[in-house]
């Protein structure tokens, strides 16, 4: 997801794809475990998204 995307949505749109998106890091970190996931930058790409989300809410209070 880009960083234009991300600031282009209100707190309340943020608030619920971080809980979406940490739900998905969840989910490819137990898929990773059990060998189910063949591409491994999937979870990396899911973390930074993750990180981006939070620096966009951290700079809007």
């Amino acid at each position: 997801m880009k960083i234009k995307e991300i600031r282009g949505k209100n707190n309340e749109e943020l608030k619920k794809l971080l809980i979406e998106k940490r739900e998905n890091v969840r989910k490819l970190r137990f898929d990773i475990a059990s060998k189910q996931v063949k591409n491994m930058r999937e979870i990396r790409n899911a973390k930074k998204d993750v990180a981006r989300i939070l620096t966009i809410l951290k700079e809007t209070k």
